[in-house]
């Protein structure tokens, strides 16, 4: 399959065969900021911050990514809002949009994917793939080690718990979890009274 063709399908949720060098290339080359950015040191959080812009599709003021950050596209397609933070071992597998809102945190582990592949062997052996936008709305959580999967829409104020293979939408304003995940519960008055077990709130 040609390039163009290829580019033409990558964001419309359509086939294609990904067997081409000067695509490979076009990707090798998106990476290389990536691996600039995983190697700075701790204390060079200006350069981090300049690289994730040079990187990201989007990126809103106030936005951390904790080293070590994989994306396949190195993070090109990716669109942060206001006061994202990701701690390490983030995994972004970015060859199509990825949209996350504001003031969301993501804990360590976590694998948000837009590319996936056919469930027919021949078209997989043949290296058929497409890919389907990720949204993540504002003020969600997504605990540790889950994974979020292509075509999937979370709401805002949502909280996924460690763990979690979210493999459909998810309401706003909920606690989700599990494998695959599900709502358990509604947040509530009592999540602003209490914070851990009986634990209450006693700050501002």
């Amino acid at each position: 399959m040609e390039l163009k063709e290829i580019l033409s399908r990558l964001h419309s949720k359509k086939l294609y065969y990904s067997n081409n060098e000067e695509f490979a290339e076009m990707q090798l080359d998106s990476m290389k900021k990536l691996y600039e950015f995983n190697n700075t040191y701790p204390w060079e959080m200006e350069k981090r911050e300049k690289l994730l812009k040079e990187m990201f599709a989007e990126v809103g003021e106030n936005c951390y990514i904790e080293p070590p950050l994989r994306a396949n596209w190195g993070g090109k397609n990716v669109h942060l809002g206001k006061t994202v933070y990701a701690n390490f071992n983030l995994t972004l597998v970015d060859d199509t949009d990825i949209y996350i809102g504001d003031n969301v945190l993501i804990a360590p582990n976590v694998v948000i994917t837009t590319g996936t592949h056919p469930i027919h062997p021949e078209i997989r052996r043949k290296q058929g793939q497409y890919s389907v936008s990720v949204r993540i709305g504002n003020n969600v959580w997504i605990g540790a080690s889950s994974v979020i999967l292509p075509g999937v829409t979370i709401g805002d104020n949502t909280v996924i718990g460690a763990g979690s293979i979210v493999t459909k939408d998810i309401p706003s304003g909920v606690v989700a979890f599990g494998n695959p995940c599900k709502v358990f519960r509604k947040i509530d008055k009592k999540d602003y009274e209490y914070y851990y077990k009986q634990m209450k709130v006693d700050i501002e």
